[in-house]
């Protein structure tokens, strides 16, 4: 006999004991094992809304761990995708039967795995989300005889409560992930815990990043915008990949220019070391924008750009006007970086730092003088790498 009415409660009452996507899978899986379905593979297939990622996958198989996986949008080109029983249960919301071994499962190139492994049965059942849209689970059995009729009926029951489980949980995932794209990580956990009151901020000590990409406004004059897209994806992808592997948080892309902060925890005293990574990611970026090439016709561009680098306190958190705010750092350092950054061009200089960057941050600096900083009583001392003096020179 077959009895899930204590599944159906448990993902009713939200499966509170597995709040994380893959250990709900893996205590559904036990308890529907425990009312007496003899499960040995099942999958669920979930869209996701994310920049490069098409959806997620998490596969429980019997004995072994969970196996969590994505695709990227380009799965939906392949043949494969199309021959595949989910696709057509995430297209047209119904679901697809098939005992492992008829003439009708042969259709499906993913059976000839199943029979290999000995599984019997397969039906692939669709969870619908409030918005209409269809996702996918699958469940196996290597059951003699496939399911039986209960065990099926059994499955499509939970499914209800179960789809209304995986889309609260996979709306937060998404909530987290949108954050993290259009804030950064270190502002969506703020802003995901609660902090989204206006005025909300705090005080924090960080290496402060402020560059922009040379010769922008002429570039944009005389290309079309949908190549100056391309090319600024292409640019900023450079620095991104280079400020998060050094520990470095993106918090605004200005035009051009961007905007980044290295954290400094003032409770471990590791300035040092955070400066340090954020001049390794600047000469990292210097090497990949210095390679870059775009061609427009005949013609093949290359680019230069250049970063102010300072350290010092910021005001970290919302500001804004009514309900539209902006998880941005203000402070009289951020505004100092931003003025040094405009020193670059006229330096003939990639990277440049504040005296209290190069002083924290010591060894192959050279003091380049005293410049008047717009906004600032007294004239600023800025720092240029020995390895960029040719540069300067030519």
């Amino acid at each position: 006999m077959v009895d899930v009415t204590n599944v159906r409660e448990w993902l009713i009452d939200g499966g509170r004991s597995s709040p994380v996507a893959a250990n709900m899978i893996e205590e559904l899986c036990k308890r529907l094992i425990d009312a007496g379905i003899p499960l040995y593979r099942v999958a669920f297939y979930i869209r996701t809304l994310h920049p490069d990622i098409f959806g997620r996958n998490f596969i429980w198989k019997l004995g072994e761990p969970i196996q969590i996986g994505t695709a990227d949008y380009s799965i939906t080109e392949t043949p494969q995708f199309h021959a595949s029983p989910i696709s057509i249960v995430a297209r047209e919301g119904r679901e697809i039967r098939a005992r492992v071994g008829d003439p009708d499962s042969a259709r499906w190139p993913i059976f000839e795995d199943l029979r290999a492994e000995g599984v019997t049965d397969y039906i692939a059942l669709p969870i619908r989300f409030i918005d209409g849209s269809a996702h996918t689970t699958s469940w196996t059995t290597r059951q003699e005889g496939g399911f039986t009729d209960e065990q099926i009926d059994a499955l499509r029951s939970i499914i209800a409560p179960l789809s209304r489980l995986v889309e609260v949980i996979g709306l937060r995932r998404v909530a987290t992930t949108l954050l993290d794209t259009y804030v950064g990580n270190r502002a969506g956990e703020r802003i995901l815990g609660g902090q989204i009151r206006r005025g909300h901020t705090e005080n924090m000590n960080a290496a402060i990043w402020l560059s922009d990409l040379r010769g922008f406004t002429a570039l944009s004059d005389r290309l079309p915008s949908e190549t100056v897209v391309d090319i600024l994806n292409n640019y900023f992808d450079h620095q991104v990949t280079a400020i998060k592997e050094h520990g470095g948080e993106v918090l605004k892309y200005m035009g051009d220019g961007l905007l980044a902060v290295f954290p400094i925890d003032e409770y471990v005293g590791d300035s040092d070391k955070v400066c340090a990574h954020a001049l390794e990611a600047a000469r990292q970026t210097r090497t990949s924008v210095e390679a870059m090439q775009y061609r427009i016709g005949d013609t093949i561009e290359r680019f230069r750009f250049g970063v102010a680098l300072h350290v010092g306190p910021i005001l970290y958190g919302n500001i804004g006007g009514g309900s539209r705010l902006d998880f941005t750092c203000i402070g009289p350092a951020v505004n100092l970086a931003a003025r040094l950054e405009k020193l670059t061009g006229r330096l003939r200089r990639t990277i440049v730092a504040s005296e209290g960057f190069a002083g924290i941050c010591s060894g192959g600096w050279n003091d380049l003088g005293e410049f008047p900083i717009a906004g600032f009583a007294k004239a600023q001392r800025v720092y240029g790498l020995f390895d960029e003096e040719a540069q300067a020179a030519a």
